[in-house]
């Protein structure tokens, strides 16, 4: 019993709808029309996303104009908290991969697991679950499909690095929607396999539109598709998931899909406040398209979560009590392109200023001369640095931190995720809701 926690979840759900709603009003009035349990289920991962990182997005969208700090989607949705830890062997602070396996198995496990437990034998997840019921599943994520988060839903493996052997391993799934990057995994053999199992491939954003069945596998970048920043106006993540929410719907016994704003953890990891604005954006802009998928459809429950925190970011550093995110809200791309940009450019200096925004001072101009002379790494450091002391934003690690992470929820019995839980509780209360499988 270390490893897996109790099932108390799997108690009539109906003895805990009464519990008191933390909801919005609107929200609330959507759920007195809904069912009980709901046919359809969306999981969304903010990866890395802990709870500093939703506090900088909402004072980042402020309006300076107005004396009123507005609300964000996460804000109007929160319902409550959730601990991350992996099993006890990896101790306090969770890998992707042992912290999805928890969420799509509601079993905890070590870092770098995938879906199997700390014997390294298979877990049922959710998606192998919901295929049990009839019921479709789909993913879209902003990484490569076979990255660590998507990849617990979807298949087992006892290590996350190998990408192949995942890839190949989704032949077996039977999913019905596959969107996000990861062309370099699924040479052209694999590619004919999928065809040959009646999937439909596509690698060109544009060609999305154009589908109107299921059996999609959409990869659109070698790895990660592009950050947010350098993509302005694309809303990859949004369409994908709106994409996925109508292919999937055609399925009468309802769905489960997972939706992951995966790129908010390589910001983190990165130290990079400017993409984490971004992908924040981004992932924010595919919630508000599934919350308005709950309001048309309100048997549809959506739970959102992190999967644990990345970084360790603080808003507001070096003693100073500021944080100034209209600096952030002048980028006109990401760090890595300014680097870019900056190496390519005659007169960087100049290019450099316009894209940030402000012009850097004499010191400064000094420290990314000196950074330039090293490379295009040691140049995009620089400017995430000079971001971070303009913005007054600090960092403790490039790694994670055990720190409990936010849930949001709407739609039926979102109540059921009020308060503190385990993020194995997650699941099984998903599991609880979940109809009985069909007979043979």
């Amino acid at each position: 019993m270390k490893f897996q926690r109790a099932s108390l979840w799997l108690l009539s759900v109906s003895l805990l709808l009464p519990l008191p709603l933390v909801v919005n009003a609107e929200t609330a009035s959507v759920l007195t029309k809904a069912p009980s349990r709901p046919k359809n289920i969306v999981i969304m991962i903010g990866d890395g996303m802990g709870p500093s990182y939703t506090t900088a997005y909402r004072y980042f969208k402020d309006n300076p104009d107005t004396e009123e700090v507005e609300q964000t989607v996460f804000d109007r949705l929160l319902v409550g908290m959730a601990s991350t830890y992996p099993a006890g062997v990896s101790g306090y602070v969770t890998d992707s991969a042992a912290a999805a396996t928890a969420l799509a198995t509601g079993v905890k496990t070590y870092n770098g697991a995938i879906s199997v437990d700390p014997q390294k034998q298979p877990l049922q997840t959710l998606f192998e679950k919901a295929k049990a019921r009839g019921m479709s599943t789909g993913v879209a994520v902003t990484s490569q499909i076979n990255h660590a988060t998507p990849a617990a839903f979807l298949s087992h493996d006892d290590s996350r690095k190998h990408y192949d052997a995942i890839a190949q391993s989704y032949l077996d799934t039977d999913a019905d929607v596959l969107l996000g990057g990861g062309q370099d995994y699924f040479p052209a053999p694999l590619l004919a396999k999928f065809a040959a199992k009646g999937y439909r491939h596509i690698s060109h954003f544009d060609e999305l539109e154009a589908v109107t069945a299921p059996k999609l596998l959409g990869l659109f970048a070698p790895v990660q598709l592009p950050w947010a920043l350098d993509d302005p106006g694309a809303e990859r993540l949004s369409t994908m998931t709106t994409k996925a929410l109508a292919l999937l719907s055609q399925n009468q016994q309802g769905f489960v899909l997972l939706v992951e704003g995966s790129l908010i953890d390589w910001a983190g990891h990165g130290n990079d406040i400017a993409n984490a604005m971004g992908e924040m954006g981004a992932f924010a802009n595919a919630v508000e398209v599934v919350e308005q998928f709950v309001r048309q459809h309100p048997d549809t429950l959506m739970l959102v979560t992190a999967d644990h925190n990345t970084g360790g970011l603080s808003i507001g550093a070096e003693g100073q009590y500021l944080w100034e995110p209209a600096i952030l809200r002048s980028l006109s791309a990401s760090p890595d392109s300014l680097a870019k940009q900056a190496m390519e450019a005659e007169l960087w200096k100049e290019a450099l200023g316009s894209h940030l925004g402000f012009t850097p001072d004499h010191d400064e101009f000094l420290h990314l001369a000196k950074a330039r002379m090293q490379g295009q790494e040691a140049m995009s450091g620089a400017i995430k640095h000079l971001i971070d002391k303009r913005t007054h934003t600090g960092w403790t690690t490039s790694g994670h931190t055990a720190t409990d992470v936010q849930v949001f929820a709407a739609g039926p019995a979102a109540e059921l995720f009020n308060g503190h839980q385990d993020n194995t509780d997650l699941a099984n209360k998903i599991f609880s809701l979940m109809p009985k499988p069909k007979k043979n």
